[in-house]
């Protein structure tokens, strides 16, 4: 199975959407279409076997429009394609103002019965009127042929329709119709031109506007490197960014952007990550330390090896989630495409019966054309058309700007549903790394020498208590020393000999195994308590202390605990520790004691989320996409934590990048701004269409109004849809 991302230009609005996607699906071996208006592209996944891509490009041409294969990643073509797109319209529109710009004047000296007799004469506005009706106008008529001949008009139909009843009624009036003495004929032409220009400066308007809904991909696109500094052999050497490979050493001097992602190797700097996470502070970088392409070095020269380069790079997926979310359509969509399936042939059979009305039970030839041309004219399904995507483009990429990853149009729709969280334990509430909390010596023992002794123990140690140990005697730059005789005893703890000192660390037990009295350590039932674990340490055969180790709680889960909350949603705690030490969290954060689901296995976490489910809740998983993918996957929106690995990007229906519980009360609101966008959009347009083509059957609206009218509601819909870049 294969995925392919096709450019369209030519369509108009929703009709356009559904032909295509129509078109698309009749062929064999085509499995999926998703053709997106506000991008002007199809994705489409097919079998390879028994289609091609140039099978998508000639069947997309055979629907009456243009077709151009896209590089996924690259926007270069299509934002030509687009610029040329919109330079056109531009020309068009400026020539078609031109040129109705005497028929206007001749209607205003009308109106104001000011005598201008060359203006009203048939011949000199059937001049002007016959270059705008059938070469600018000639992009509805090629569009309504093709339309009628894939049996799917769309809005070319009404628009050639209604200003072609309008011209040739003003050729009938003017060249053939027998006339009073004295009386002038009832001219029409400038009605079917300002109509095509006001259309044509509709569409260039959104043209213009629609592309600012993508701005958010121009700027993650923009951060890519073109250039990296790489050392071989010795040398520097300046190559464009798709040469280096993996294992490449890079060279990034201060204020340059990091070229790939990689490991740093030597140098210690501050990047600023926040097109990436969303987070505006800078974050040090230590030999050790990945970086990720695309972000800026601020003030160190950094030397790191390439690990991942081209597609692989974190800022190419994510680039790749964005794009994919964009072209995508969210489930409210369907009823917008459904009503635009019919929409446009109850519009012809409504303006059928606007002109029999009027011209046979009313007897008003005249009324019959004008209402009946209103009719065709007001009605247009491009709103219809744009107000999903557009909404959903922007609200896409202003995540990506917060650091919230979304992949598709229905994650972003049902995230707003949701009145229940559950979220992993470690590494989502917690920091997910053992730190040192307590340390409370023995009499006569200091607490520096308490940790130099129990942290040069440990020193020869992996395990991650031990880590603890030793980062926090640095931190306090408490210089170690190497032990002797090191001997761990797993789940126990280890002996060692530091300089003259038999040194044992570990558990209760561990002490007693080795003859070590702990009852003067009362203090440890408090600390066990609060869930933390305590270890015991023993110098020479005597107790000189103990040292409390707890998996610290972020410093923002409370108060995103409380936030979400305050929005209606119940908060679960999920994991695998003991009962007494989840607690012991739970209490911190303020989740309550009955939402604390303890000792709970990674391969059962899945069924804790269904038994929520089953309840009727709405439930988002939240976890570090590891070993919480089951869950994430059973959810009904799965947000990992983003460290930034690829399984949190793969897991998740939405990556929170900077592992922010904060970030999720952002994604949420963002849903439900997106969402309330989307049904104020859909709203307006079908009140629209359902005031506009009552009044315009009623004869209320003079064609020339009701182009006008049908040529902004779809900038309008785009516009609204670009206030989304104002959230925060």
């Amino acid at each position: 199975m294969k995925k392919e991302t096709v450019a369209i230009t030519g369509m108009s609005c929703a009709s356009c959407v559904s032909r295509v996607e129509t078109g698309l699906k009749k062929k064999a071996g085509v499995m999926d279409v998703k053709v997106n208006l506000a991008l002007e592209n199809a994705v489409v996944e097919y079998d390879e076997t028994l289609f091609s891509k140039q099978e998508i490009v000639e069947t997309i041409k055979d629907s009456g429009y243009g077709a151009v294969q896209a590089d996924t990643g690259s926007v270069d073509r299509e934002k030509e394609i687009r610029r040329k797109e919109i330079e056109k319209l531009k020309r068009s529109f400026l020539l078609s103002a031109l040129l109705s710009l005497p028929l206007i004047l001749a209607m205003l000296s009308g109106l104001l019965k000011i005598a201008l007799q060359f203006l009203h004469n048939p011949w000199f506005q059937l001049a002007l009127a016959t270059p705008v009706q059938f070469i600018i106008g000639r992009r509805f008529y090629k569009n309504a042929y093709h339309s009628l001949k894939a049996k799917s008009p769309g809005m070319d139909v009404l628009v050639a329709m209604g200003t072609s009843a309008a011209y040739f009624f003003s050729i009938y009036n003017g060249f053939f119709k027998t006339l009073p003495a004295g009386a002038h004929p009832e001219l029409y032409f400038e009605a079917s031109a300002i109509i095509i220009t006001l259309i044509l400066l509709g569409k260039y308007l959104e043209a213009a506007a629609k592309g600012k809904t993508s701005e958010a991909i121009k700027k993650l696109i923009g951060l890519q490197p073109k250039m990296a500094r790489v050392v071989r052999q010795g040398k520097e050497l300046d190559i464009p960014i798709e040469n280096v490979v993996v294992g490449d050493k890079i060279q990034v001097r201060p204020g340059e952007k990091i070229a790939v992602d990689g490991t740093v190797v030597t140098g210690n700097s501050a990047v600023d990550e926040s097109m990436l996470t969303g987070e505006s502070l800078p974050v040090e970088k230590l030999p050790g330390d990945t970086v990720i392409g695309g972000t800026i070095n601020k003030n160190g020269l950094l030397v790191f090896t390439a690990a991942k380069v081209g597609k692989d790079t974190l800022l190419a997926q994510i680039i790749k989630v964005v794009e994919e979310a964009q072209a995508s359509k969210a489930p409210i969509q369907e009823l917008a495409d459904k009503v635009a399936g019919i929409f446009v042939p109850v519009v012809l059979l409504i303006a059928a019966v606007t002109f029999l009305t009027w011209m046979f039970l009313l007897g008003n030839t005249t009324m019959a054309i004008i209402a009946a041309v209103s009719v065709l004219v007001i009605a247009c399904p491009c709103a219809l058309g744009l107000a999903t995507p557009t909404a959903i483009m922007v609200g896409t990429g202003k995540g990506a700007e917060k650091g919230i990853l979304i992949k598709s149009g229905e994650s972003l729709e049902r995230a707003f549903k949701i009145d229940a969280v559950v979220l992993d334990k470690t590494g989502t509430i917690t920091k997910g790394k053992p730190q040192v909390t307590d340390i409370l010596p023995a009499p006569g023992v200091s607490s520096e020498d308490l940790l130099f002794w129990a942290a040069s123990a440990e020193k020869g140690s992996e395990h991650p208590l031990a880590q603890a140990l030793v980062l926090k005697a640095q931190e306090l730059s408490i210089h170690l020393t190497q032990p002797g005789e090191f001997s761990a005893v797993p789940g126990k703890g280890v002996s060692a000999v530091v300089g003259e000192k038999a040194v044992l660390v570990g558990t209760q037990n561990f002490m007693k195994q080795n003859d070590i009295n702990v009852a003067a350590a009362a203090a440890a039932r408090d600390l066990e308590a609060d869930g933390k674990t305590v270890m015991y340490a023993a110098f020479d055969g005597a107790l000189a202390g103990i040292i409390a180790v707890a998996d610290t709680v972020k410093e923002d889960s409370a108060a995103a605990i409380r936030e979400l909350r305050s929005l209606g949603i119940e908060v679960f705690m999920m994991t695998g520790d003991n009962r007494r030490t989840a607690e012991a969290i739970g209490r911190q954060v303020g989740i309550k004691q009955d939402h604390i689901l303890a000792q709970v296995l990674p391969e059962h976490k899945a069924a804790e989320v269904k038994k929520l489910q089953d309840k009727g809740f709405v439930v988002a998983m939240v976890g570090d996409g590891i070993n919480d993918a089951p869950a994430l996957a059973a959810a009904d929106i799965g947000a990992a934590m983003g460290t930034g690995t690829d399984i949190a990007i793969e897991t998740g229906d939405i990556t929170l990048m900077n592992g922010s519980l904060k970030t999720l009360i952002t994604a949420i609101r963002l849903s439900k701004k997106t969402i309330a966008k989307i049904k104020q959009n859909l709203f307006w347009a079908f009140i629209y269409n359902a005031i506009g083509i009552p009044f315009a059957a009623f004869g209320l609206l003079s064609p020339i109004i009701a182009g006008a009218a049908m040529a902004f509601s779809s900038v309008s819909v785009v516009s609204n849809s670009l206030s989304l870049k104002r959230f925060k």
